[in-house]
């Protein structure tokens, strides 16, 4: 769970992981801009790909912070969102222990039960929208909303900026439907909390 004093760390390292032709770079390269020119802070971007461009693994590494940051590249992530089983079992083991994990829950299974994570059908909700590429920017909905990691302005904008001309429209859309799942997760999540106390007094 999240907890008051990791949320307002000065310094986030994230990595976003799935396969070529899902918009992972794109995805973090979206975070990264959001997080420098719609936030003001400081943040970097590394990306990496498999063997193959697309179908291969791939990731972005994306750090945003208040202070300057000396080393771009992420070792023990505090976000890591997976959009595929294999870089789920690439990056889970690197997870800082209070990390958040996020992930496509139809394309990835956690190992263990009792690990916590936030889960959104991410490319089936894109699509029913019936734009299959968009799962990418409904899970930055999702992480903007879960994870507060950038404003929600500035990711909308970044998304804006990003997409292809006539396009715009469509991209804002599924970053609000994912936004839309992410806080409607976080007030169930509140409820149960909430619930469970009221049952122990």
């Amino acid at each position: 769970m999240i907890n008051a004093q990791d949320e307002h760390r000065r310094t986030k390292e994230i990595i976003l992981t799935g396969f070529g032709g899902q918009g992972i770079i794109l995805a973090g390269r979206i975070l990264g801009e959001a997080a420098a020119l719609g936030d003001h802070r400081e943040s970097t971007f590394i990306q990496s790909y498999g063997p193959e461009s697309r179908g291969g693994a791939c990731s972005a590494q994306v750090i945003v912070s208040d202070d300057i940051i000396h080393y771009p590249y992420v070792k023990h992530p505090d976000i890591l969102i997976c959009m595929s089983q294999v870089g789920y079992e690439k990056f889970i083991g690197t997870m800082k222990p209070n990390g958040i994990l996020l992930i496509d829950q139809d394309l990835v299974h956690p190992r263990s039960k009792k690990q916590d994570f936030f889960s959104i059908p991410a490319t089936r909700m894109a699509e029913e929208l019936g734009h299959k590429m968009m799962a990418n920017i409904i899970m930055l909905g999702f992480l903007t909303a879960v994870t507060k990691v950038v404003s929600l302005s500035a990711a909308q904008k970044a998304v804006s900026k990003s997409v292809p001309e006539g396009t715009k429209e469509i991209n804002i859309h599924a970053f609000n439907r994912g936004c839309d799942y992410g806080q409607a997760k976080l007030k169930g999540r509140a409820k149960k909390a909430i619930g469970q106390t009221g049952a122990i007094l």
